[in-house]
């Protein structure tokens, strides 16, 4: 069964450009101009990923975002005409996978809603069919459910995968550019420093105190790594 996909955009042309090229690399989609139509679509048939404008009438794309993290484990990539480097922060911050600028390759697009949901199948991994415990963490590699201090953590699926990356290698450093091409896939286009953000999302969420962090340490001038885990 092809991936179905949710492209949400208050422009007309914009949803049937993406739709049209979506189609015909195979994908299924279902479209929304608003974002309560939106919020309806995914709730009644979630889908695979969802193709999300931030300029909505109403209710912004902002919050559709973090109503869908709410209660959806869905990959979720914004679409705006605004590119300054705070709306891709805050895009990050409240849960985006990927973040494109208007206007956009069509193509470019595709490639990276392809590497996204590439990157989140959940089928098994037998190199990841055990639990990481540290201290007040344990990550299960096989549910892909995350816990601190027993409680769940809700991570997207964009944070989980570059946690599992470093969990998987203690004390291995990777670059910015080997955690783009691990998790994000070699045909990412964007800027390899939105691992920063996303590594900073990922600490608020699993430190004890992300301002001295002690799972996820930064290796200055290389990389990032994770620190003392243990198997079990």
């Amino acid at each position: 069964m092809p991936d179905r996909i949710l492209v949400v955009d208050d422009e007309d042309s914009i949803v049937q450009l993406i739709a049209y090229n979506l189609r015909r690399g195979g994908y299924t989609v279902v479209t929304a101009n608003n974002g309560e139509e939106a919020l309806r679509l995914a709730h009644a048939d979630p889908p695979d990923l969802v193709v999300l404008d931030v300029m909505l009438p109403g209710m912004d794309g902002f919050d559709v975002c973090k109503e869908l993290r709410r209660d959806l484990d869905v990959p979720i990539v914004m679409l705006t005409a605004r590119g300054e480097e705070i709306d891709r922060v805050v895009g990050f911050e409240i849960g985006a996978d990927d973040y494109v600028t208007k206007p956009f390759s069509p193509r470019e697009l595709v490639g990276r809603i392809k590497a996204i949901l590439r990157r989140t199948k959940r089928e098994a991994d037998p190199s990841a069919g055990d639990t990481l415990a540290f201290g007040h963490l344990t990550i299960n590699f096989v549910t892909y459910e995350v816990a601190r201090a027993g409680l769940r953590v809700d991570l997207t699926p964009t944070e989980f995968q570059i946690l599992k990356v470093l969990a998987q290698n203690p004390g291995r450093v990777f670059t910015r550019d080997e955690l783009v091409d691990r998790v994000m896939g070699t045909d990412f286009f964007g800027d390899v420093r939105t691992v920063d953000v996303h590594i900073r999302h990922l600490r608020a969420k699993i430190e004890e105190n992300p301002s001295e962090p002690r799972l996820i340490e930064t290796v200055r001038g290389a990389g990032y790594k994770f620190t003392g885990a243990k198997r079990r």
